[in-house]
Formats: structure tokens, C-alpha cells, sequence
């Protein structure tokens, strides 16, 4: 992996003002991936959309890291439910056109 793929925990701390012991606490709760290299803690690039996405319901909505984990895992399964929906719909459209 490249290093421009990663963000470090403590830059990214510092930009949005938040403690890196929420960092932390995601990791723990398997919300997100972190990579260690040279003794530093990253984050993915691909990964800050969705910590941006639970930082605003931890900090704004005052959702605890449980609700978080909660939450996390019905979104990602209405996101699965969606993309098969599609592919469906996609399948359905093709035997429809015969």
C-alpha cells in the first residue's frame, strides 16, 4: 500500500478536531482499518467518508460508539439490500428486452 493512500491518525485528529481516542475506538469496534507502518498509526483515504459520516453522529447526534456499531452494520446492510435491487432490476430489464 502506498503512503498516499494513507492519512495519518494524528493529522487527521488535528484537521477535524477530534481525539484520537475516538480513532481508537472505532478500530476497536471493527468500524474501521487501521494500518500501522514505521511505529505510526494510518487511516485509509478510502476509509475517511465514512469516519466523517460516524464522527457527525458521535459528536453532533451524541449516538454513542454502541449505536455507532449499530448503525453502522444497518447501513451497510441497507447498501448490500440496494445493490442487489439493482442487479435485479438490471436482470429483470434484460429477460423484459427478449
Amino acid at each position: 500500500m502506498e503512503v498516499t493512500d494513507l492519512i495519518s491518525i494524528t493529522t487527521f485528529c488535528k484537521h477535524y478536531n477530534v481525539p484520537a481516542t475516538f480513532i481508537k475506538d472505532l478500530k476497536e469496534y471493527e468500524l474501521i482499518e487501521i494500518v500501522v507502518s514505521n511505529n505510526d498509526h494510518f487511516i485509509k483515504t478510502t476509509q475517511i467518508n465514512e469516519v466523517e459520516k460516524l464522527m457527525r453522529l458521535h459528536f453532533d447526534l451524541h449516538i454513542n460508539l454502541e449505536g455507532l456499531d449499530a448503525i453502522y452494520h444497518l447501513l451497510q446492510r441497507l447498501e448490500n439490500m440496494q445493490n442487489e435491487i439493482t442487479s435485479l432490476n438490471n436482470k429483470l430489464r434484460l429477460y423484459e428486452d427478449l
